[in-house]
């Protein structure tokens, strides 16, 4: 009897030392082909398995998107799973955003992952089977202040992954959301070396505030990006995949939120971010 064919993997937002990244390279040990996709070739360098191919694909594009999943299904004729990470943080007071700001945060958080999985979605109806796995936040669970756009943003995705998973289930589709916490990954720190409000933001006495909220993901106890990739891998390869999983630094603190009286854990964040500014 024949092995089963490798399973080929497309995924987003693969930057180095990424959560996308580490996705790749454990994919790849376990033996699938996997399709690393970024704005930019160059950001994706220091890949160590041969079945790992780059492609460049902006996700907010719908040219980009049909262009690689064409391409990626003439070479290997179909697409198994999706993963979804392509993403970015929205920090800033809501009421200094500008629309403009707004919309690139939707664009990359929530409408990202519906014009790519919409792109491959045909293929897998075609063969009754496929996963699509959307990374989510805790910030899509509990808003927080200075992130709420970026908690809008993943909370829509949140529903659309829920949604997409009772209207696939017909087909013999997954839909999975994983959830992180705390993991450790360049993408606060990168945005938190740029960071400035404006000199005549009503907000400036709390941009230290903002910043350490980019920060988070740096603490020490939020879980090494590489383990983080290890066990979401082995969930989606395991036969059955589970439709939500949760894991990082404060992952389970913030599902308890979820029991709690809404304004209680409202005004626990309101402490932790804003309080020692009052």
């Amino acid at each position: 009897m024949l092995p089963p064919a490798p399973k080929v993997v497309l995924i987003t937002g693969c930057t180095a030392g990424g959560i996308g990244f580490h996705l790749c390279e454990q994919f790849a040990e376990r033996g699938c082909i996997v399709y690393a996709t970024s704005r930019r070739l160059e950001s994706m360098e220091g890949f160590k398995h041969e079945k790992i191919h780059t492609m460049v694909m902006d996700v907010t594009k719908d040219d980009d998107v049909q262009t690689v999943v064409q391409k990626v299904l003439a070479d290997q004729g179909k697409i198994d799973i999706v993963v979804n990470n392509a993403g970015a943080l929205a920090i800033g007071p809501i009421g200094e955003v500008t629309m403009e700001q707004v919309r690139n945060a939707f664009e990359l958080n929530t409408f990202a992952a519906v014009r790519v999985s919409n792109a491959v979605i045909p293929s897998m109806v075609k063969y009754q089977e496929g996963l699509i796995i959307n990374i989510g936040s805790i910030a899509g669970i509990v808003t927080t202040p200075w992130n709420t756009v970026y908690c809008a943003a993943k909370a829509a995705l949140h529903s659309i992954t829920e949604g997409l998973s009772m209207e696939l289930k017909p087909f013999g589709i997954n839909v999975m959301l994983v959830v992180p916490g705390g993991v450790k990954s360049n993408i606060s720190k990168n945005h938190a070396s740029m960071f400035k409000l404006p000199p005549n933001s009503m907000y400036k006495d709390y941009e230290e505030r903002m910043i350490e909220r980019m920060n988070l993901a740096a603490n020490k106890d939020s879980m090494p990006t590489d383990e983080f990739a290890k066990q979401v891998v082995e969930k989606a390869l395991c036969g059955a995949p589970p439709p939500y999983m949760s894991l990082g630094w404060n992952a389970r603190k913030v599902a308890w939120y979820q029991w709690l009286p809404r304004q209680y854990v409202l005004g626990l964040m309101y402490k932790a971010m804003c309080e020692n500014n009052t």
